[in-house]
């Protein structure tokens, strides 16, 4: 119930799902940074790196396809992650237009010292939730998240 003289409705936003999901979104976007911000890891590198590591020699269009990223601008994400280190950049076996990715020894010891901390956050983060609710909930945001439209070039 709001203080006197306070005004804390949400209004209609509180039957907003998207509102709820932007708030929780920010608190997991603020627990990504504290977590492994200083070492210059952002989401969506970090994305991009888990991407590649868990299909070796994925082409750079099909990972910007699967992650939603525009192609222009994961051109210039995997740019950033090859000067750091992270990432080898070669052409496609099959296909030598295409581009192929791997991770760098460097590039999978930061995914993997990065993911370690970020799983042990999240758990604490969500310590409320039995893992059957949390299975229903990544089931439920994946029903929405199957709804978007890819991105125009």
């Amino acid at each position: 119930m709001p203080g006197a003289g306070r005004n804390d409705s949400l209004g209609v936003l509180d039957g907003l799902v998207g509102y709820h999901l932007r708030r929780a979104s920010s608190v997991f976007g603020s627990d990504f940074f504290r977590t492994v911000g200083g070492e210059g890891l952002r989401q969506v590198p970090f994305a991009i790196l888990s991407v590649i590591a868990a299909n070796p020699g994925i082409r750079q269009g099909v990972a910007g396809e699967v992650l939603g990223i525009k192609r222009a601008n994961m051109v210039v994400l995997v740019n950033e992650l090859v000067e750091a280190g992270h990432v080898d950049r070669s052409p496609a076996e099959d296909d030598r237009r295409a581009i192929a990715l791997a991770l760098t020894a460097k590039g999978r010891a930061m995914l993997e010292d990065a993911t370690a901390r970020l799983i042990a956050h999240e758990d604490a983060l969500l310590s409320e939730f039995t893992a059957d609710e949390r299975h229903i909930l990544i089931g439920l945001i994946r029903r929405i998240e199957a709804r978007e439209q890819p991105p125009e070039e």
